[in-house]
């Protein structure tokens, strides 16, 4: 599952760096689905598509937030969500919006970043 950024968020920014996916933002800023990926155009869930440059809304506008589409728990790249490892208030949490097996969230990974699974 994704993992997402509660209302405890100090703002700190120490989750940030952290993503391999670039799927978190400071509270306010706008984000891409290109920023940090291969993407170059995304279909979304009601069958259009966007180009992976265009801006798209906050997630939040208080704190930092986690773009679910783009959050892989960092499968593939290391043990853990490195956000939740670094967070010093405990506020990176499994989010039970978007639960994914390891295979969904390395085949999201390959798809991110332009990759072919190896079987």
């Amino acid at each position: 599952m994704a993992i997402k950024i509660t209302e405890e968020c100090i703002n700190c920014g120490a989750c940030e760096p952290e993503c391999p996916n670039t799927a978190i933002y400071e509270g306010g800023r706008d984000w891409t689905w290109a920023g940090g990926t291969a993407l170059k155009e995304v279909q979304l869930e009601d069958g259009s598509t966007v180009d992976a440059n265009a801006d798209q809304l906050p997630v939040s506008n208080e704190f930092y937030y986690i773009v679910s589409g783009k959050c892989t728990e960092c499968t593939g790249f290391h043990e853990e969500p490195q956000c939740a490892a670094v967070c010093p208030v405990d506020c990176c949490v499994p989010d039970p919006d978007y639960v994914e097996s390891k295979d969904e969230l390395m085949a999201k990974k390959a798809w991110l970043h332009n990759e072919t699974l190896q079987g």
